[in-house]
């Protein structure tokens, strides 16, 4: 996080307790995109303890490193013995094969907008929006996303600021005193409640 943003976030005073408790935060670019959408698909509708333990299954099948290939070589049995539902198994095969294929265009994604590429990802099968923007944050780095879906945020929100209305229209509006920045508060947020940001892939 930029010494600017820092010093931009800080404005809010009840953020700031926040910010000074945990130190500058840092969005890391990382371009192993399948491996990431992965780990998202498996944290969807879960604590992240239990997803973090289903994808280390997930990842000692794979030998190490989940990619497309060693999916697809996979069978829906060993993948649901990792811990899967049937619908994430099926979501994770068919993101392999769209990988493989060339159907997604990932090698373009840091050159589009955090727009374009919510839309094209949010096109893939088992993909939502909060998917798509934990993509957006931990694998491309970008700064001004907010995830008013997150059960997190809204806890935090909800603590923190006292906001009854936690409605993601109403938190998308109020998370705009933060833009530039909603990215690095949504960690602050996060952080505030004791619920880790996906990490540790």
């Amino acid at each position: 996080m930029s010494k600017k943003a820092a010093e931009f976030l800080r404005k809010d005073r009840k953020l700031r307790n926040f910010i000074d408790a945990n130190g500058v935060q840092v969005l890391r670019k990382r371009k192993d995109y399948f491996n990431i959408l992965v780990f998202s698909i498996a944290n969807q509708q879960l604590s992240g303890k239990a997803a973090a333990t289903i994808y280390r299954r997930l990842k000692k099948l794979c030998k190490g490193r989940v990619t497309p290939k060693r999916i697809n070589k996979l069978s829906t049995a060993q993948i649901r013995r990792a811990g899967f539902s049937y619908p994430k198994v099926s979501y994770i095969k068919d993101l392999s094969k769209k990988f493989m294929n060339k159907e997604i265009s990932a090698h373009k994604f840091h050159l589009q907008s955090d727009k374009d590429v919510l839309d094209e990802l949010i096109k893939i099968k088992g993909i939502g929006r909060w998917t798509a923007e934990m993509f957006l944050m931990f694998s491309l780095g970008r700064e001004d996303i907010f995830p008013a879906d997150d059960l997190g945020i809204k806890k935090a929100i909800k603590k923190i600021y006292g906001i009854k209305d936690t409605s993601s229209k109403s938190l998308d509006k109020f998370s705009r005193r933060w833009t530039p920045y909603r990215s690095y508060a949504s960690l602050y947020l996060w952080k505030s409640t004791d619920i880790k940001e996906p990490k540790d892939l």
